[in-house]
């Protein structure tokens, strides 16, 4: 499970001399494996919703599916390490859809990204800030559910000297966020994304221009391209509901922010590629862990 990084803590962290924040971002390149129907009438919910309960019943790692909304089908795409015969598999479930889905091949692999740095740290791994909340006067910080997942304390560094506080709440997978209380005063929590004041949250839409930051590799920006995306990591951690994106990412970038202008939009779960080739990163919409725990961005 630790082949999928992600990185806890909030950019607003990262401004601050703890540098806090790293956010794990995949980037991805596709390459066509099948080719997509012509022109017809999109399909309707149902087929949809049977084509995607078909690709998630193979239960094959590696593979990420979402409905593109420019053709209104079902986008499967299946990483580098999917091995021929499941890719067989794929092709034989895409035939049999009725021209509900597409496949495609990506260069990359899909993953969480951890990786060690000098940015939030727990015992083996190290993870970026996403956003700094808040219920009542208790602060915390919200980071990638991967990134808490048997994470007891967390430090400003890889010595760990200096805690920041506990792990208070993960949902992973099916999810993919975590939270992680601030125990220590002496650590800042500005209400700050780098520069960047934040003012509230926002729901992603396709074609939405986003940007993300993450310890590893700072700030980069580009688009939405789906939304509800489900990605199976393999080892059983398959995350839905997921924001797709086309900005590139590495390890220790995991549980950074995904942002529009002033408002948070989503944390890092994970992707393929990376800031050199390019790739395509994925997001845990951020409205989800605050109604959980009850929290607000300030």
């Amino acid at each position: 499970m630790r082949a999928l990084r992600t990185t806890i803590g909030r950019p607003r962290l990262i401004a601050s001399v703890l540098s806090l924040l790293v956010v794990t971002a995949l980037a991805v390149s596709d390459t066509s494996v099948a080719a997509a129907p012509g022109p017809g009438p999109a399909p309707s919910t149902a087929s949809l919703s049977g084509a995607a309960s078909a690709v998630e019943s193979l239960g094959i790692a590696g593979t990420t599916w979402a409905v593109d909304e420019r053709t209104g089908r079902l986008r499967v795409l299946a990483d580098s390490t999917v091995a021929d015969a499941d890719l067989a598999r794929l092709r034989r479930a895409t035939a049999r859809s009725a021209g509900a889905m597409t496949l495609e091949r990506l260069d990359g692999r899909l993953r969480t990204l951890l990786s060690g740095g000098d940015s939030i740290y727990t015992s083996g791994w190290r993870c970026s800030a996403g956003v700094n909340v808040q219920s009542g006067s208790t602060y915390y910080f919200v980071t990638a559910g991967h990134c808490t997942e048997g994470a007891s304390t967390w430090y400003t560094s890889s010595a760990m000297t200096t805690a920041i506080g506990p792990t208070t709440g993960t949902s992973f997978p099916g999810n993919d966020f975590g939270v992680v209380r601030y125990d220590n005063p002496a650590v800042p929590h500005p209400g700050t994304i780098g520069t960047v004041d934040v003012t509230g949250t926002a729901t992603a839409y396709v074609g939405q221009r986003v940007c993300r930051r993450g310890a590893t590799t700072g700030v980069h920006c580009g688009l939405v391209t789906a939304l509800n995306a489900t990605v199976n990591y393999g080892g059983g951690t398959i995350v839905s509901g997921l924001i797709q994106t086309s900005i590139c990412a590495e390890p220790g970038d995991s549980g950074g922010p995904l942002y529009a202008g002033d408002k948070v939009v989503g944390i890092l779960s994970g992707g393929t590629g990376n800031c050199t080739s390019g790739g395509s990163t994925y997001y845990q919409p951020i409205q989800e862990v605050l109604s959980a725990y009850g929290l607000s961005v300030y």
